[in-house]
């Protein structure tokens, strides 16, 4: 039987996912996450206990794990462990994507040099200190901007700023981010710096793929049709096929396959955040990684197999082309944290079920709970998945949805 070993943050929502597609694989499992399980003494060999930010002491830990649990696959659930992932399956020789190009793809600054140097276009960028006078910075750089922590994800911390008083107010309140303990700790150095960009207006879209010796499998391709326009970049829908045209949707894919060249990337999976306008594709960012949160759900094959299945059997170097997304349109409305305060309960989720199309609502924050919205906030309500004929029928049936909760925070 093979065995893999995958990195699990404690908080992560994809756990059951992972473990529910091993089972169905065959797979044995080893978790690795940064707490120490509580039946860790009773179940020998099936976790180990890891320092994420400390890749080379963890990378020896796994080597020494793999001499009395040999594994065929290390895969990193989300972005905490996506360099850990690779470094250990160097280590132990074993299919991954180079690490130095996990870690590219991590750094926003450095994955927005790599895709300069690549002639990818992108925005102008300035990478500025979190301790930099922000009026003196604000001299430096050109309106409207985006500012962004460069190792944060899901939009956190990123705020757009359109005169020199925006820009103070959001470099400081992106620096406060950053100085928040647990941030810092996760971000080590990193959190010492604030990336800016030049503001790309256009549609948003998401690119959900899967790397094989370097040539880009699309997976899906998801409409936002939200304006992501600012000041902050809370993500609601995502919604496919997209209705965007073939010719179009084909420009998206070559941008997304030429930036994970130009970062090295060439195995396993990534996920691109991509604006389309009139002067062509403008990649945002590329992770070494799959799709986050519960929105992994959306996507499933025509069989029926989830797409934590692929990603399994994909690293295990199992086939994988019969893996073919299913024919019927499908979303996802990611619920935003409509304020700060404590949550009193989320009404309405029978009728909000109740909806043609709507096949599950899932709250994600139980009642009594503090809530934080973005761009401070790093967590969402809970999730509204719909199936239907058409993308229009699916965005239909999430948003009449949405509008049948009611959320009670104090």
């Amino acid at each position: 039987m093979h065995r893999l070993l995958l990195l699990l943050a404690t908080s992560s929502y994809r756990a059951e996912a992972f473990l529910s597609a091993a089972a169905r694989l065959g797979v044995e499992v080893a978790v690795g996450s940064e707490e120490r399980q509580a039946l860790a003494a009773f179940t020998t060999g099936a976790s180990l206990t890891l320092d994420f930010a400390d890749v080379e002491g963890s990378t020896r830990a796994i080597v020494d794990f793999a001499r009395s649990y040999p594994l065929d696959a290390v895969i990193a659930a989300e972005d905490d462990g996506a360099v850990l992932a690779a470094a250990a399956a160097a280590a132990l020789g074993l299919q991954h994507n180079p690490p130095q190009a996990v870690r590219a793809a991590r750094h926003k600054h450095t994955m927005r040099q790599a895709l300069s140097r690549a002639g990818i276009p992108g925005p102008d960028f300035w990478l500025l200190p979190v301790d930099m006078d922000p009026e003196d910075a604000a001299q430096r750089i050109s309106f409207p901007c985006v500012l962004k922590p460069v190792f944060l994800s899901a939009s956190r911390g990123v705020i757009r700023a359109d005169d020199p008083a925006a820009f103070t107010a959001a470099f400081r309140r992106v620096a406060a981010l950053l100085a928040q303990p647990d941030v810092t700790r996760r971000g080590g150095d990193l959190a010492g710096k604030i990336l800016v960009e030049s503001y790309l207006p256009g549609l948003e879209l998401a690119l959900e793929g899967l790397l094989a010796r370097g040539e880009l499998r699309v997976l899906a391709l998801f409409d936002k049709p939200d304006p992501l326009e600012g000041p902050f970049f809370e993500e609601t829908f995502y919604i496919t096929p997209s209705r965007l045209p073939a010719k179009v949707q084909a420009t998206l894919a070559d941008s997304t396959a030429r930036s994970a060249a130009a970062l090295g990337l060439r195995d396993g999976p990534v996920h691109a955040e991509l604006r389309y306008n009139a002067a062509g594709v403008w990649p945002l960012e590329l992770a070494p990684r799959s799709i986050g949160g519960l929105c992994s759900r959306v996507l499933r094959s025509s069989t029926g197999a989830s797409l934590e299945e692929l990603l399994l059997a994909h690293a295990l170097g199992r086939p994988t082309h019969t893996w073919q997304r299913e024919e019927r349109a499908a979303g996802v409305l990611m619920i935003p944290i409509p304020r700060a305060g404590t949550l009193r309960a989320m009404r309405g989720l029978e009728a909000a079920r109740a909806v043609p199309g709507v096949e599950n609502v899932v709250p994600a924050i139980n009642p009594g709970q503090r809530v934080v919205p973005l761009p401070e906030g790093n967590r969402y309500l809970g999730f509204v998945f719909a199936r239907a004929d058409t993308p229009a029928e699916v965005e239909a049936a999430l948003r009449q949805a949405h509008r049948r909760l009611e959320v009670i925070i104090e």
